[in-house]
């Protein structure tokens, strides 16, 4: 068979799902490579992670005797097979990647946040769902997707097999700072960490006491790798996110304030987003006050 793949969301992060369906066909003998309009197909699979709000699906596809297409992005759908699932996925397709692993170690979480549709689409349990050989074959880094680790009842397991993997493992994702315990800090503190990222999405829980607990624990001493989510547009007031943001500065981390629904958004709050997630300008303008877009410290840049 002749199969193509079409990464709608772009190359700028590897398709995990194409790179599976690569594998298992190339298994089977069948031809693979990125679709292309001049081309002609027996199967293209479309794959979409991301909704319209970052991704626009405007590819139009008459060449193929089949199209599937799935992802997050297309709403519920069902998973791919066992046999695809559970394949070791083909970095080949994306070369620029080839020194990282991608995958999951565990699926769901237990929080039903409304925000998110993690827990409708994988379950609102964190269960195992592979070991690390799965995905990991000896690549400098492992970037983890994983949801919600830290309620995997296997965590500690999985934990373990991060660590004695020796690479520079990133929690993309981010841990729950709700379930950080003496006994699983000291793990992630075997794990060679390239960045761990946590979330404080809602402004009426007070997580400080939590943030305050992983810092005595911790041996990452870099803020800039101990990042925290701050979700706003989501039920809080531009006061609320902003506490947030500056109380996470205050204790030593690095905030990113992630907005929902932009398009939609008050000024204001993208205005916030541009003052922290550019970390020249968070760096240099300390007061959300005296950040004017377009300005860098309140002057001119020059010409």
């Amino acid at each position: 068979m002749n199969i193509a793949l079409a990464d709608i969301d772009s190359h700028n992060w590897p398709n995990l799902c194409l790179m599976k369906l690569s594998a298992y066909h190339k298994a089977q003998g069948d031809h693979v490579e990125w679709w292309k309009p001049e081309g002609r197909y027996d199967l293209v699979y479309k794959s979409r992670v991301f909704t319209d709000t970052y991704s626009k699906d405007t590819l139009i596809i008459t060449n193929a005797d089949q199209i599937i297409q799935g992802g997050t992005g297309y709403g519920p759908g069902p998973n791919l097979p066992d046999e695809v699932e559970h394949i070791y996925p083909d970095y080949s397709i994306y070369p620029q990647f080839s020194d990282t692993a991608y995958g999951f170690l565990s699926r769901g979480c237990p929080r039903n946040c409304g925000f998110c549709l993690i827990s409708g689409k994988e379950g609102n349990r964190s269960i195992q769902v592979a070991d690390l050989s799965e995905f990991w074959h000896g690549q400098k880094e492992i970037k983890l997707m994983d949801a919600n680790l830290l309620a995997c009842p296997d965590h500690e397991k999985l934990i373990l097999q991060l660590a004695e993997s020796r690479a520079w493992v990133d929690f993309t994702q981010g841990l729950d700072i709700r379930l950080i315990t003496p006994d699983n800090v000291a793990l992630l503190n075997k794990v060679r960490t390239k960045a761990v990222h946590f979330a404080w999405d809602n402004p009426y829980e007070d997580l400080t006491e939590q943030f305050l607990q992983f810092l005595e624990l911790t041996n990452i001493h870099s803020a800039r790798r101990r990042r925290v989510y701050v979700l706003t547009n989501f039920g809080s007031t531009h006061e609320q996110d902003l506490y947030r943001v500056e109380t996470l500065r205050g204790m030593g981390y690095d905030p990113y304030v992630m907005v929902y629904d932009r398009p939609n958004a008050p000024a204001i709050t993208r205005q916030l987003q541009r003052w922290v997630n550019n970390k020249r300008i968070f760096n240099t303008v300390q007061n959300f006050a005296d950040y004017i877009p377009g300005r860098l410290g309140g002057k001119k840049k020059d010409a």
